[in-house]
């Protein structure tokens, strides 16, 4: 199991979260005026690197708060966590 640090309750089971994906992922300013390819690829295209990635966590049994993490992809193990909004530190990963 992983022990996932929330920023809001500290130190919790993975049970406990819900991955959501990519972090610092721009919505559209304008997504009429996209093409079809352009959404579909805001939609469904994301990075996937091995090593360190910023990613969107929420803390489903506990606060129900979303927060932002870094985790390295090839050991699973979690880097920094950060709240929404705010910038990733300098840990790397995904695109800022």
């Amino acid at each position: 199991m992983l022990l996932i640090d929330c920023p809001h309750c500290g130190p919790r089971d993975e049970v406990e979260f819900h991955y959501g994906g990519q972090a610092h992922v721009p919505y559209p300013e304008d997504p009429y005026a996209l093409t079809d390819r352009e959404w579909a690829e805001f939609l469904f295209y994301r990075d996937n690197p091995r090593g360190p990635f910023a990613e969107r966590w929420q803390h489903s049994v506990g606060c129900r708060k979303w927060f932002n993490a870094i985790r390295d992809t090839a050991t699973y193990e979690f880097l920094a966590v950060y709240p929404m909004g705010a910038p990733a530190p300098s840990a790397g990963g995904g695109s800022a």
